[in-house]
């Protein structure tokens, strides 16, 4: 195996991820004040900007769901057990004692198994419910006449604060492994430039150098 330094997060990719930080920021900050956390912002605004982000950062979902499938990058977050305790350990206990990390980035794994089953739950269990929910208590004026309509949207509202609260845990819990391990620069410069250091073997290097080489350094 080589390690060189290979593009491996694309154009779009590197958009989504910073799109996706950027709404996600505006959708936290909008939904504290609506719950009265803050009150930078009067209720009816709070409301229309929570609302147009929420919109955006589905379509910017729906966009990366097609593209995830259609260039088969889906696979990057399929989770394997295999050296899931190795990285489990890492966090719990090698980090603090300045060990490698276990994992070494692959050109076809770019996550490592820890990393692919949180961003798999996100996608598949988190995500829906924050999307169900919202648009739930968004459209309630459709159902409202619906039987016990009154306890379901409470529900609804719960759930929606429930998940909105897991993902602010999620932001934090990213925002601070950022500030272990590499420096912040090296963690951050991959999605940045799209470059990282990838493990290769002879014959993903030999290919890359022959009919990618503008993605291998």
């Amino acid at each position: 195996m080589a390690i060189r330094r290979v593009k491996i997060f694309s154009l779009f990719e590197r958009f989504w991820h910073w799109s996706q930080m950027l709404l996600i920021m505006t959708l936290m900050f909008t939904g504290f004040g609506l719950h009265g956390f803050h009150h930078l912002l009067n209720f009816e605004h709070a409301v229309t900007v929570h609302t147009f982000a929420a919109f955006a950062l589905l379509l910017l979902w729906a966009f990366s769901i097609f593209w995830l499938f259609t260039t088969r990058n889906w696979r990057h977050f399929i989770p394997t057990v295999k050296g899931m305790w190795q990285v489990l350990r890492y966090y719990i206990l090698g980090i603090f004692k300045g060990e490698h990390h276990p994992y070494r980035k692959a050109y076809w794994r770019k996550h490592n198994p820890l990393q692919a089953l949180t961003y798999l739950m996100l996608k598949i269990v988190l995500f829906p419910l924050i999307w169900v929910s919202g648009l739930a208590y968004l459209f309630y004026f459709l159902w409202r006449d619906a039987p016990q309509a009154t306890e379901w949207l409470e529900g609804a509202a719960l759930v929606h604060t429930g998940a909105a609260f897991t993902m602010v845990v999620f932001v934090l819990i990213h925002v601070y492994m950022l500030t272990t391990g590499h420096s912040f620069r090296e963690h951050i410069m991959p999605m940045i430039s799209g470059f990282d250091e990838v493990d290769l073997t002879p014959e993903e290097e030999a290919y890359l150098l022959k009919d990618e080489p503008e993605v291998i350094r």
